[in-house]
């Protein structure tokens, strides 16, 4: 983790599918349909302004698991996160799929 790391234990709804999820200071997606909140600066710094809605464009297989890769709707910016054990494997599947 970046020394910038700022763990922020938040519940949120996803502003996409509305799942109601219950954060644990490093929870930064939907774990159903892995949308974000564009919140960030560094993480956990809850500075950014945007908060535009962060889609999933695509996954990357790494070692010891996933890296799901975003992309601000409202500014374009790119941001990177590592799955949680609890995404919904299936969505993480279907974008893996569309090759986005």
């Amino acid at each position: 983790m970046s020394s910038k790391f700022q763990r922020k234990i938040e519940d949120f709804t996803c502003e996409h599918c509305g799942t109601k999820t219950i954060g644990n200071g490093y929870t930064n997606h939907c774990p159903h349909c892995l949308h974000s909140k564009h919140v960030d600066i560094n993480p956990g710094d809850r500075a950014c302004k945007c908060l535009g809605l962060m889609i999933p464009t695509s996954v990357e297989v790494k070692k010891d698991g996933y890296v799901i890769n975003f992309e601000c709707q409202k500014c374009g910016s790119k941001k990177r996160n590592k799955s949680a054990v609890n995404d919904n494997f299936e969505a993480i599947l279907e974008i893996m799929r569309k090759g986005r």
